[in-house]
């Protein structure tokens, strides 16, 4: 029996063309900036995204957190939802390595209103931290693939723009934003100090992130990359299956976001699972279960079906390059079996 494993778009395996790209990069010491692969991908990533310049990174948590050391100092305030990656799953990076404070704001699905933004801006007062970022995430994870639209995005914003704040955004899935709605990722990104993206999730890439900003910030980045570790010698092996990804598999995420539209569909039909097919953004889909979803995580999981439980009854679908259309139809036959026993 075939695994299908919708546990998360970062199971992927490298195609065989990825494989071939890596195979045959052309290298060099990037730590003195001298790999041809990196520089390349790191060229192409800024020009994508309409910033300056991009910095290569081992993964999206790495990247997030350069920016969290880039934008604050200890005892400043970070303002994000209270959903957002940067605080339920980087193992307490805000606190271990920069000091920093967390303000959550709860979102409608992962997205805020620029008046809880205004609102949480804090007065100077020395019994306060200083409010100093505003961190948002799209596609937002939790939210179930929620994309931002644009001109709330701009208007979120304008209002931290008018505080002071700087504004990083954690575009992990932002292709995946981009290719649900056709507006270019570099509309989102232009409008941040500092944006990352993921290689690693629905690009299908073995690994690596990257952090995008001004030249300056940019150098920075490097710095406290190093500091963290993060120095990579002959990086284009990696590079190399990041730029193939960004080349050949952007415009596919739609696919599976198609895929995760036909789950839904399917599952909705379906007594003892609850879903909003309407919902479904992009590659993510929520559901909830009449019986506990660890029970249904290890029901499913002898019948070939792999997801994560994000709940006492909900759990996480996600579709990716490697679940196909027929893998979508075998998978609501084995859901349905699992319902039913």
């Amino acid at each position: 029996m075939k695994p299908i494993d919708f546990r998360s778009d970062t199971v992927t395996k490298p195609t065989p063309a990825m494989r071939r790209a890596m195979a045959d990069a052309e290298v060099g010491d990037d730590v003195y900036g001298e790999d041809p692969t990196v520089n390349r991908l790191e060229e192409r990533v800024a020009e994508r995204l309409g910033l300056e310049a991009a910095v290569f990174v081992a993964s999206g948590t790495q990247a997030n957190q350069i920016a969290m050391g880039l934008h604050c100092r200890p005892a400043d305030e970070v303002i994000t939802e209270t959903g957002s990656h940067i605080v339920q799953y980087e193992g307490g990076a805000l606190a271990a390595l920069w000091g920093v404070q967390p303000q959550f704001l709860s979102g409608d699905r992962g997205l805020l209103t620029p008046a809880q933004v205004a609102e949480a801006v804090r007065a100077e007062n020395i019994h306060a931290p200083r409010s100093k970022l505003l961190s948002l995430e799209n596609t937002h994870n939790r939210g179930g693939g929620t994309v931002w639209p644009l001109e709330r995005f701009q208007a979120v914003v304008e209002v931290a723009r008018k505080a002071g704040l700087a504004v990083h955004l954690d575009g992990a899935r932002l292709f995946n934003a981009q290719a649900a709605t056709g507006t270019p990722a570099s509309a989102w990104a232009k409008l941040t100090d500092t944006t990352s993206v993921c290689f690693s999730k629905g690009l299908g890439a073995p690994v690596g992130s990257a952090l995008a900003g001004s030249k300056a910030l940019i150098r920075e980045a490097r710095r406290l990359r190093k500091r963290l570790g993060g120095g990579m010698r002959q990086a284009g092996i990696l590079a190399a299956a990041a730029l193939h990804a960004l080349e050949h598999h952007v415009d596919r995420l739609a696919e599976d976001h198609a895929h995760a539209r036909r789950l839904a569909a399917g599952l909705a039909e379906m007594s003892g699972v609850k879903v909003e097919p309407a919902r479904v953004e992009t590659n993510i889909l929520l559901v909830e279960f009449s019986r506990p979803a660890s029970e249904m995580v290890s029901r499913l999981a002898s019948l070939g079906v792999l997801l994560n439980a994000t709940g006492t009854h909900t759990a996480r679908l996600v579709c990716h390059l490697d679940v196909s259309a027929s893998d979508i139809d075998e998978a609501l036959t084995r859901i349905r079996r699992a319902l039913e026993s």
